[in-house]
């Protein structure tokens, strides 16, 4: 299996750098049996049944893109810092350009937010800041900016506007830095309205990492090393997919991150446990799904991991024809894009 298996060339004009407005005014495309709908999200209500069940991932993304200075003597310097995940002596961060901090120095975002560099790798700085607990989340939030995609943020730079953008309606726990994206079409109305026609909802915690946007740099991509996230399936989260899985009902994963969650929660049994940690799950070609039916999930990069999901998924072929059909009517990609949904 190799990586230019899951290579396509993708129009510049396609990725999207803003979503749609309203949420749910993005395009759908369904793709069930060997049918292909143009829809849009709002006509969720008239697809899925009563009975489904819709897993959210209820993480909120943190505004983790800090700009500071590190003063040297006379000497200042600009340094841009991207919080990757919290360790246990501070967060790990990327820092631009890492040559301009040393262990011990001082980065000051602001008059009330800085951090000590206490760790130093080639790549990335473990950073110790002042504030812990609730006053560090209030000073991120007006210090920090949303940490766009890469293919966003070469584009334009973040603003006021993505902190509304980039964070679902029912996000709940802090902890993510890039967002489920998939969730990001959703508005209370549509949740209710689904709801009102029977359709449940289960949550469960994924915090996204930033690894998420990691090239896969092996040609042999069964020998590719997945981040590890952290995540949730609580008792009673399991205990409702267990329930509409008796009933008949279909399981649906809004976005990867979800179903990557639920199906790590299955490995042990086949069937969906109580599961809390970190999870490295790489779903590729071949991999035997335990619980999902369905999968919600917008358009992806080419030779990325979540393209290889869809692949699993759908199979190899029906995946290069839902793309090629994608891009042959004028689909927007990527995590402001359109969505699919997905039913083997």
């Amino acid at each position: 299996m190799k990586l230019s298996d899951f290579d396509f060339d993708l129009p510049e004009a396609l990725i999207a750098t803003r979503p749609a407005r309203p949420r749910s005014a993005a395009r759908l495309l369904v793709a069930e049996a060997d049918h292909l709908r143009d829809l849009h999200v709002r006509d969720l209500v008239d697809v899925f049944r009563p009975g489904d069940r819709l897993i959210l991932n209820n993480t909120r993304v943190l505004p983790v893109r800090l700009f500071g200075t590190r003063q040297r003597g006379d000497a200042v310097a600009k340094v841009e810092v991207t919080l990757l995940d919290p360790t246990a002596t501070g967060w790990r961060a990327l820092a631009k350009p890492l040559r301009k901090v040393q262990v011990g120095e001082v980065i000051r975002f602001g008059d009330d937010l800085c951090a000590s560099a206490v760790q130093k790798s080639e790549t990335d700085l473990t950073l110790d800041f002042n504030l812990k607990g609730a006053d560090f989340d209030a000073a991120l939030q007006g210090a920090g900016q949303m940490p766009l995609p890469p293919y966003i943020a070469a584009r334009r730079p973040a603003d006021a506007q993505d902190k509304d953008d980039y964070q679902t309606v029912f996000a709940r726990h802090p902890g993510a830095v890039a967002a489920p994206t998939a969730s990001l079409h959703f508005e209370p109305w549509l949740l209710q309205a689904l709801a009102d026609k029977g359709v449940d909802f289960t949550e469960v915690t994924l915090h996204v990492g930033a690894g998420t946007f990691l090239p896969v740099k092996v040609d042999d991509v069964t020998t590719h090393k997945m981040h590890a996230e952290w995540g949730e399936v609580t008792p009673q989260a399991a205990a409702e997919i267990a329930a509409t899985k008796q009933a008949g009902g279909r399981i649906i994963p809004v976005g990867t991150t979800a179903l990557r969650l639920i199906e790590t929660a299955a490995l042990a049994t086949g069937q969906v446990q109580a599961w809390r940690g970190p999870t490295d799950i790489f779903i590729y070609p071949g991999f035997r799904f335990a619980v999902t039916d369905g999968l919600m999930t917008n358009f992806h990069l080419p030779k990325s991991t979540l393209l290889m999901l869809v692949a699993a998924f759908m199979g190899a072929g029906r995946m290069r024809h839902v793309y090629d059909h994608a891009i042959a009517n004028g689909y927007r990609f990527f995590s402001y894009g359109d969505s699919s949904l997905l039913i083997p």
